[in-house]
């Protein structure tokens, strides 16, 4: 045993002699965004930064939606940014307003703010489209995780646009060319999720099953929101991205890290490529296109997401 720990002991020792090694050098800031900081809404976190993408004649756009369980997170780190421009594509990524905010607001069910939120941005930005140069037809969502849910929302929701509204950017059309994705919820009801992956975790407090006051519960209650699924079913049918799938929706592409295990716990639930079989093979039963990535993935058509978008956006 105490020649076991030798090795261990010695690294140690070396280690305590080592010189610290002079601090690296501060990482080059970020492209700026061309314009920053838009307001598209009064609360403070509804504010959205535009990439302009230099082009003689309208540009397709990404509509970029940030992770963070929509709990926290931002806008400043958008996947997907530099490959777009250089393809010609701008990009706008958003913040929106959070599912605990909502709560402490008495807004029921919190998920309300994120997802409708996301979807007056892309409203907004479509208001902008002649003076940033945005072609209104070719808009593409993306997002990791809570924005990619909320990426699926917008892609299989039917257009929320009301023409009649006094309001001009409430008539804009919420309608997405295409979604792209990484790491994705695809559904928020827990029976299905329980089904798909049995230590399922994540999606209560979408629904208000989580202390708004300290964002550490956000998992905390899924056996609660299991047992009380029927209180809150109408609004699982609302915002739940499977349930809003038709057959006139964009292709959407989904992309996971990890291989899938229908019924069998996962490492990471909450990310896990089971929400993607399971969305894929309901679309597939609707008729519409949905594109599967992830390790060992049979019929990969586009290895990337941006390769995906370009494809799309740009055919």
């Amino acid at each position: 045993m105490k020649l076991a720990l030798l090795p261990f002991l010695l690294a140690a020792s070396l280690h305590a002699q080592t010189p610290v090694p002079a601090a690296k050098p501060a990482p080059l800031p970020k492209r700026a965004p061309t314009i920053a900081n838009v307001a598209y809404g009064t609360h403070e976190r509804q504010m959205l930064d535009f990439y302009k993408a230099e082009s003689a004649k309208p540009t397709p756009l990404l509509f970029f939606i940030h992770g963070g369980g929509w709990v926290n997170g931002d806008k400043s780190g958008v996947g997907e940014l530099e490959a777009c421009l250089a393809a010609g594509i701008s990009v706008v990524s958003i913040n929106y307003r959070y599912s605990w905010q909502a709560q402490l607001a008495g807004v029921m069910p919190p998920v309300q703010w994120p997802l409708e939120g996301a979807a007056r941005a892309l409203q907004f930005v479509r208001s902008k489209a002649g003076e940033w140069n945005i072609d209104k037809q070719r808009i593409g969502a993306s997002g990791g995780s809570a924005g990619a849910c909320s990426s699926l929302y917008l892609a299989f929701h039917d257009d929320m646009a009301d023409p009649k509204s006094s309001d001009p950017i409430a008539r804009e059309s919420t309608r997405l060319w295409c979604a792209a994705v990484t790491g994705a919820q695809t559904s928020l009801d827990p029976k299905q999720l329980i089904e798909w992956t049995p230590n399922s975790r994540y999606g209560g407090h979408a629904f208000g099953f989580m202390d708004p006051n300290d964002r550490k519960t956000r998992d905390t209650r899924f056996a609660e929101f299991l047992e009380k699924r029927e209180s809150v079913l109408k609004w699982i049918k609302m915002y739940s991205p499977y349930e809003l799938v038709s057959k006139d929706d964009p292709p959407v592409y989904l992309f996971y890290s990890s291989v899938p295990a229908i019924g069998q716990p996962q490492k990471d639930p909450t990310h896990t490529s089971n929400y993607g079989v399971k969305l894929q093979e309901h679309c597939k039963a609707i008729g519409t296109e949905c594109e599967l990535v992830y390790p060992g993935a049979p019929n990969m058509k586009h290895k990337t997401i941006s390769e995906f978008l370009i494809a799309k956006l740009k055919q």
